[in-house]
């Protein structure tokens, strides 16, 4: 298939797997037509198993991983649904907080991560340093899906706005954690660096390279769309900068993600603010929330078919569920040992760490990030895992978010100050 063509069958689908959830499940929209995509997938792979002769598990499979999801994601869709993820966090909001949301985007992030990869290791007898990919590549919480579900839970702005913040930031943090932690795992492998100095000297260029890039893009773009007044335009220039500093930061190798996020935040609010006249912002805004729900569903969809790449054998599925919980204890540290050590500084509200811990859902970077290992005897294993650990996240705790903010009252303020 072209890719126009798998472009215009995903687009079919997602809309025809949301019409199916609008009229008959009614879930919120990301949601239910990932468990629409799964029903199906299940349903063709019940029947071919009642009916080999029919094959089309086999036919479904070959066309699932020609679309290359890792590629797909990581390389086209990541960086425009960053970019309109962080347009819509406003920078006053995370200034008020950049201490938290800055601990537990880094500390939250590396404990999570070794917590993962010690216990991961523990389990199956992986080598630490594998496992330890493993634990950086679920540890980020997915921007994509945790905007995607509190939008819908009905969560007060502001809460909403904290673990947004925190998501996007430490989405681009633990993608850069990944890919040092690669380089020292998979040191043969020619495209990542090898080495502890390696390492550093990438996490260094990758992270800072990529946020002082996004904030030369994202200030030179303000100062063009100063000087013209014409809403169309704009929002072309704004697609220009998604795309074109996406494709320049990989290009540059640095963090394309983080410099997507920060690009879209300077946007956001200071170009929002002094650059664009009222007509501009709206048409702006709109235009990029219709582009988020759109690559939304159709990210959505993508994990669900993504279960004909994942290698199901029954002995990972008890390891599957045992990463569940894993993954679980791994972000209650990464969300409560920060609080803690902040807490004698400054008062928190006592619902911020379940509610946190809950809605820190896992998403489709996490199984690109595993669909892009190199293929080694570990990568089904993982992949497999990081599969049950996100598919858990979206649909178990992304239905229940609402309830737990319910439990401990609903939205509570992060902090107050």
């Amino acid at each position: 298939m072209s890719l126009l063509q798998i472009a215009s069958l995903l687009i079919v689908l997602a809309g025809a797997f949301g019409a199916i959830n609008y009229l008959f499940l009614k879930l919120p929209s990301a949601i239910g037509i990932l468990v629409v995509a799964l029903l199906a997938s299940f349903a063709v792979i019940v029947t071919d198993a009642l009916f080999p002769a029919l094959t089309v598990e086999e036919a479904i499979r070959a066309e699932v991983l020609e679309i290359e999801f890792s590629d797909a994601l990581l390389e086209g869709m990541l960086g425009l649904l960053l970019f309109a993820g962080a347009l819509h966090v406003k920078l006053g909001d995370l200034r008020a907080q950049w201490l938290p949301v800055l601990l537990m985007a880094t500390l939250g992030v590396g404990l999570s991560t070794l917590i993962v990869g010690v216990g991961f290791s523990w389990i199956t007898g992986m080598p630490l340093l594998v496992a330890l990919v493993f634990g950086a590549l679920i540890s980020p919480t997915d921007p994509v899906a945790v905007l995607g579900v509190l939008r819908e839970a009905d969560l007060r702005k502001s809460l909403e706005t904290k673990i947004a913040g925190e998501s996007l930031f430490n989405d681009g943090v633990g993608y850069v954690v990944f890919l040092v932690l690669i380089g020292l795992a998979f040191p043969a492998d020619d495209h990542h660096a090898s080495g502890v100095s390696a390492a550093l000297t990438l996490f260094v260029q990758e992270a800072i390279g990529g946020a002082l890039l996004g904030i030369v893009l994202g200030w030179l773009t303000f100062r063009v769309m100063r000087l013209i007044d014409d809403y169309s335009l704009e929002v072309l220039i704004t697609l220009g900068l998604a795309f074109g500093g996406y494709e320049l930061a990989v290009w540059l190798h640095v963090s394309a993600p983080i410099m997507a996020v920060c690009a879209g935040l300077l946007i956001g609010d200071v170009g929002a603010k002094y650059g664009m006249s009222e007509e501009t912002r709206k048409y702006v805004d709109a235009f990029w929330k219709l582009i988020d729900e759109i690559l939304n569903a159709v990210l959505f969809l993508m994990i669900g078919f993504e279960v004909f790449a994942v290698a199901f054998d029954t002995s990972f599925l008890m390891t599957g569920v045992l990463s569940i919980g894993l993954a679980l204890i791994a972000r209650l540290a990464a969300v409560a040992i920060p609080i803690l050590v902040l807490r004698p500084f400054r008062d928190f509200s006592p619902g911020v760490i379940p509610i946190m811990t809950w809605g820190g859902l896992k998403g489709g970077i996490s199984v690109a990030l595993a669909l892009s290992l190199p293929d080694t005897e570990w990568k089904p294993l993982i992949l497999t895992c990081t599969y049950i650990v996100v598919v858990f996240s979206i649909i178990v705790q992304g239905l229940t978010v609402t309830r737990v903010a319910e439990r401990f009252g609903r939205a509570p303020e992060l902090p107050h100050d």
